[in-house]
């Protein structure tokens, strides 16, 4: 595997490939499983497999834990090379953004609800450097976890609205043996808090268990059902419970047969959880 940290240094790595299908898999680091069967499912369909790890400021509120936020290089480029990563790109936030950065890509309406509406400009901050990230590594497909299924719909409403080049592959949320969706904040819980966000895996697959047999005829009736399980745990801080068309992120009331999303996003402590489940609203 070859660890590069300069956008020139990507470039000559990439340039005598261009031949080849390169996949690219966008990470912050701290790798866990989930970003792991990104980097195998890309390493099955590509010739080269490109990953970058870069924790982008343009996405963290000013409240938000970018310091807090784990970091580990050596761990990760060891569990890169052993999943099958070929190039990885490690830039500083010097190199990213050597200038203060005056443009924005900036995708409306899919990016206004959920996790938008409370993190306002994190979408943007997430399109721009990706939008970066994809300039430079010119992929032909790139893999992105569901877990974070909004960030997926934004970056195909940027993919097809800006003509880039590029196939998107959603990949399903990798899970915890007991159900906990993985993610690099985990590392934050604490045993009890850990426990208690169990609450939320078990609330969505019962909800879609409800959505399979037809138990509810509308999205609201859904949405009380997820937000009084959720309640139930005395340490769960609810963000937000939302059932929305998906990809587009819209508003729905009665229940037919398109996909939605019921997703939710939870504090516990200071750790602020996402998870989701994608469904027919009628099966």
């Amino acid at each position: 595997m070859i660890i590069v940290e300069t956008i020139q240094a990507l470039s000559k790595e990439l340039k005598p490939l261009r031949n080849k299908i390169i996949g690219f898999v966008p990470t912050m680091g701290y790798l866990h499983e989930g970003h792991l069967s990104l980097i195998r499912r890309a390493r099955q369909e590509c010739d080269i497999v490109v990953m970058s790890i870069f924790v982008n400021p343009l996405q963290f509120g000013p409240n938000e834990d970018l310091d807090r936020y784990p970091r580990d290089f050596k761990r990760d480029s060891a569990l890169a090379e052993q999943a099958g990563v070929d190039i990885l790109f490690h830039p500083s936030a010097e190199e990213m953004y050597p200038t203060p950065n005056l443009t924005e890509v900036s995708v409306t309406q899919v990016s206004e609800r959920l996790c938008g509406a409370s993190r306002p400009g994190h979408f943007t901050g997430v399109a721009t450097v990706v939008t970066k990230l994809f300039h430079m590594v010119m992929p032909d497909r790139a893999y992105f976890g569901l877990k974070d299924a909004q960030q997926v719909a934004v970056i195909q409403q940027m993919v097809h609205d800006l003509n880039f080049p590029i196939t998107i592959v959603p990949c399903e949320t990798v899970r915890e043996p007991d159900g906990l969706a993985m993610s690099s904040r985990n590392v934050y819980l604490t045993k009890e808090e850990r426990q208690q966000a169990l609450i939320l895996s078990k609330s969505l697959l019962a909800a879609k268990d409800g959505l399979t047999t037809g138990r509810w005829s509308t999205a609201e009736e859904v949405r009380d059902f997820v937000y009084q399980q959720i309640s139930t745990q005395p340490l769960a801080r609810i963000d937000y419970v939302e059932v929305l068309t998906y990809p587009s992120l819209q508003p729905i009331q009665k229940l037919t047969n398109q996909q939605i999303i019921v997703a939710v996003a939870v504090r516990f402590g200071q750790t602020r959880l996402i998870d989701n489940i994608l469904c027919c609203g009628k099966e």
